[in-house]
């Protein structure tokens, strides 16, 4: 009777440690959005017109240039790679397609297709580098952040272009119905990322390569190609996130897009993207997009002083990294 009763009751504390590790595998999973929940009902208890409809509204629409960034910024990192140089693309880009629209008097929508072109062009000559010339990434894409920011401050001269035509600026200052306009591209963004990703023969090497080169290209699979196209679409973003800023903010400065470098790589990597490759989704990246952009406003609405902000960026860049190395250990 004793050894029955031992085979029925033995199984109970590992269904027991089992569920435990199950609920903190979800927490570690989902923790972006819980994070998100939170601090919402924290921000709109201080104040309530975080609830309004014009303050949701602002923050889709900073949400929106964040998110496409962040989206470029994703897939060198789901390929194990990095790329510090977009958010210096988009400045440099944006740019381009602004002068052209301004002092050579092109059609705004053929002078956007210039800056995106560069851009992408940009992200391609990158993967070249890498891949080809077997560069570190880090240190290849760091130096062509400090080369595109050069060349920002060289084509602008210091000085702010703002005399962009209506068309130019159209998409970020037009509202129907009381609703902007310019978040409906990063929607559609983050629909045609998703279609990629889980739907396409591209996305499914892009999440193998990152998981394990050597087996990927035991496997068939043209590493050194995948990462060019990852690295192309990453700069392509990029350019479209360079156009959707000019137009909303309706000038060019000579540091244009440098803010967003520290939540370019902290919105993906918050958002469950792991910074060891071969992890990540969409909708995590949406989340931490959502995530920093509430923490930019909230902050801005109960006055929190704008010199906390880089080393609560930090602090957030440190928590997602070890959550991130305690999934990836334990929960794979």
């Amino acid at each position: 009777m004793s050894d029955i009763a031992m085979t029925h009751s033995a199984p109970k504390p590992q269904t027991a440690k089992s569920r435990r590790s199950s609920a903190a595998g979800w927490i570690l999973h989902n923790v972006v959005w819980i994070w998100l929940i939170a601090l919402v009902v924290i921000f709109g208890l201080f104040n309530q017109y975080f609830f309004t409809l014009f303050n949701l509204q602002n923050i889709m629409v900073q949400a929106t240039v964040l998110g496409m960034i962040a989206l470029a910024m994703a897939l060198p990192l789901l390929v194990a790679e990095i790329d510090l140089s977009i958010p210096a693309n988009v400045g440099f880009s944006s740019a381009i397609g602004a002068m052209a629209n301004t002092d050579l008097g092109l059609p705004f929508f053929l002078a956007a297709l210039i800056g995106i072109a560069v851009a992408t062009l940009i992200g391609f000559f990158n993967a070249v580098c890498i891949t080809k010339l077997k560069m570190v990434s880090l240190i290849q894409t760091l130096s062509m952040m400090i080369i595109l920011q050069g060349a920002l401050l060289a084509l602008t001269q210091g000085r702010t272009i703002t005399s962009l035509s209506p068309g130019y600026v159209w998409i970020g200052q037009e509202t129907i119905g009381g609703w902007p306009v310019m978040p409906v591209v990063f929607v559609l963004a983050i629909l045609g990322m998703y279609v990629l990703l889980r739907h396409t023969v591209l996305g499914r090497s892009i999440f193998a390569v990152g998981g394990n080169q050597v087996a990927s290209n035991s496997a068939g699979i043209r590493v050194d190609r995948v990462k060019i196209l990852s690295y192309t679409i990453a700069g392509f973003l990029a350019g479209v996130a360079g156009y959707l800023l000019a137009s909303w903010q309706m000038a060019i400065t000579s540091n244009q897009g440098a803010s967003y470098l520290l939540y370019a790589i902290a919105a993906p990597i918050i958002g469950g993207v792991s910074v060891f490759g071969g992890r990540g989704s969409v909708i995590g990246v949406l989340g931490g997009v959502l995530l920093l952009t509430v923490i930019q406003v909230g902050r801005a609405i109960i006055s929190v002083p704008s010199f906390y902000v880089g080393m609560i960026g930090g602090i957030m860049i440190f928590i997602a990294v070890a959550i991130d190395a305690v999934r990836v250990r334990y929960f794979g």
